[in-house]
């Protein structure tokens, strides 16, 4: 796809105006929305005011830049060319709203920062349920109809939270300066709201926003929105409304799909798909009812959408006969994955154990196991940086953020830079840091890790006075650690030696992968033969169309009987 589609040309050509574009998945959707981009800024020429084209992953982000360096390069160079902001919605309103301004409307007395979960002075911040106390990183707030409220989820359940005693919560809290991701954007709303000179110097300055990915615009992100709009933005939405699979932020695809019966939008489409065999895009479109068009050709090698049954607890099994199918179909299981809706059945089928140990040990055997299991470092160094907080006496607050994140740090913690290097080190380091999780948990990597720990907080003491917590051999006791390696030496083999992903739906989003193996309970596949009417409709949809090649529908053996004729119906076949 190295030229523009008459319907990508026609988005990329249009008038400098407001946008609606839905597009099919595998349409083209980031290509096109730089190539406007680029156009927009070429248009523009040297005239007051900067595009933001803003997207939900840093992937995406990432990508996008790429793309603009390369394509903006015939552009003269000056301010012109360098007016562009590409960046996350969050990250955006985050970085030019949020922290340099809300402040004020928090009441707080330094810049906003944004708290994980594991900071030990959250504890004062939680209210009274019908069922417990809730802490405070737990509140989620949506808008309907132009109102706010506030709630929490347990089971898929939605319990409300008192408007009055959310608020309150939230006002303490947002006086230290703190916000979860949730709060965050409720802040930039505040903010945007109760100023509006700030939000008219916004929209001054950031006139024309483009915004890939749009049906995940929830329903707090649509009201910063809506006032910027009003205020005058010119805001364009690209996306698919069958990929809204967000429903408990508000993202249900809803907003983008009515965005064109707004006076003065523009509507385009984009019907043609780049990524999949046209097998699995004939399925996608009895799956949404759309028509768009395969532009790819059907490979000689096997490919297609396929049904499966399997045994719950043997999903081994599984795994390794779609193994044997990636090797003859000619798939690269480093490009392929194994897709579930929720994170307990991507558990079930990694054979994930639960953390070993308890409270700030339990914090870091778990960074132990995704360093030396996942590879995953970054997520093992915020655990360390979440434990070695609460090893502290009284740590300033925003601590694990600055050490984390970037961000100003508070004048308490004037050296977070050098702060960060000195955790992070500890975190790579098995042999003076964190330990390694194939030695014996209770005997060899416990008292290890107790004693590499009071070295770096006598480090933490004389080189940036923060005091350590009293009774730390309280705090690091080895209780329900077990006799055992936190991972067996088999474990880390396997780890080194697997290829194939085993991941949630809405991790994969927006990736192309050469095959599928989506697994299934009885009511999600059910769902997503139904269509995308539901949430987990439009799950099973975006599992489906994530594939290029070959698309495995898993499920439970006992629910075959009844499946089968839905899935010959919609054009599956049956693995033999």
């Amino acid at each position: 796809m190295s030229t523009l589609t008459q319907e990508q040309q026609a988005v990329v050509d249009a008038p400098i105006a407001p946008l609606c574009v839905i597009a099919c998945a595998g349409s083209g959707k980031t290509k096109t929305a730089v190539q406007r981009l680029v156009q927009m800024r070429r248009n523009l020429g040297n005239a007051r005011g900067r595009i933001a084209l803003l997207s939900f992953s840093n992937v995406a982000v990432d990508t996008f830049r790429k793309a603009y360096d390369i394509l903006a390069c015939d552009i003269p160079a000056g301010v012109g060319r360098d007016r562009v902001e590409i960046d996350t919605l969050d990250g955006f309103i985050t970085n030019i709203i949020l922290r340099p301004h809300g402040h004020r409307t928090m009441g707080a007395p330094q810049a906003a920062y944004l708290v994980t979960g594991g900071e030990a002075f959250l504890g004062s911040f939680t209210f009274k349920t019908a069922t417990y106390p809730m802490p405070i990183t737990e509140l989620q707030v949506a808008f309907r109809n132009g109102k706010e409220f506030f709630y929490y989820k347990r089971n898929d359940k939605l319990e409300l939270v008192a408007h009055s005693a959310a608020r309150e919560v939230i006002g303490r809290l947002g006086k230290t300066g703190a916000y979860t991701h949730d709060l965050g954007r409720y802040w930039v709303y505040r903010v945007l709201k109760e100023r509006p000179e700030l939000l008219t110097v916004v929209v001054r300055r950031y006139p024309h926003i483009l915004i890939d990915e749009a049906q995940d615009i929830g329903s707090v992100h649509q009201a910063i929105l809506q006032l910027l709009i009003d205020a005058g933005a010119c805001v364009t939405l690209i996306g698919d409304p069958n990929q809204g699979i967000y429903d408990f932020a508000g993202a249900d695809g809803k907003f983008l799909s009515e965005y064109h019966q707004r006076q003065g939008v523009l509507p385009y489409s984009l019907t043609r798909n780049f990524r999949s065999v046209p097998q699995i895009v004939s399925l996608a479109n009895g799956l949404c009812g759309r028509d768009d068009v395969a532009e790819r050709a059907a490979p000689a090698t096997l490919h297609g959408a396929f049904f499966t049954g399997y045994t719950r607890g043997q999903h081994a099994q599984l795994v390794t006969a779609f193994q044997g199918a990636l090797t003859i179909a000619g798939a690269d299981a480093r490009r392929s994955a194994v897709l579930c809706r929720g994170r307990s059945l991507v558990e079930d089928v990694r054979g994930d154990a639960p953390p070993a140990g308890q409270g700030s040990v339990k914090v870091f055997a778990a960074a132990a196991v995704l360093r030396d299991h996942k590879q995953d470092f970054r997520s093992a160094f915020q655990r360390v940086a979440i434990g070695v907080a609460a090893l502290l006496d009284k740590p300033p607050h925003g601590l694990v953020n600055y050490v984390t994140q970037s961000g100003t740090p508070p004048a308490k913690l004037p050296r977070a830079r050098a702060l960060r290097r000195e955790i992070w080190a500890f975190t790579r380091d098995p042999k003076a840091g964190l330990p390694s999780a194939s030695l014996t948990a209770d005997t060899q990597w416990h008292p290890q890790l107790v004693a590499n720990i009071k070295n770096l907080l006598e480090k933490l003491r004389t080189e940036f006075g923060l005091t350590p917590a009293a009774n730390i051999g309280l705090k690091l006791k080895k209780t329900n650690l077990p006799n055992a390696a936190l991972l067996n030496a088999e474990d880390l083999a396997d780890d080194k030696a697997a290829s194939l992903r085993v991941d949630t739906v809405h991790q994969a989003k927006g990736e192309s992968l050469d095959a599928i193996l989506y697994m299934t309970l009885k009511d999600h596949a059910e769902e997503l033969l139904a269509g995308v009417g539901t949430e987990v409709g439009r799950i099973g949809y975006v599992a489906s169309t994530r594939a290029r090649d070959l698309l495995w529908i898993a499920v439970p053996n006992n629910a075959l009987k009844d499946l089968r004729p839905l899935f010959e119906a919609k054009g599956f076949q049956e693995v033999r």
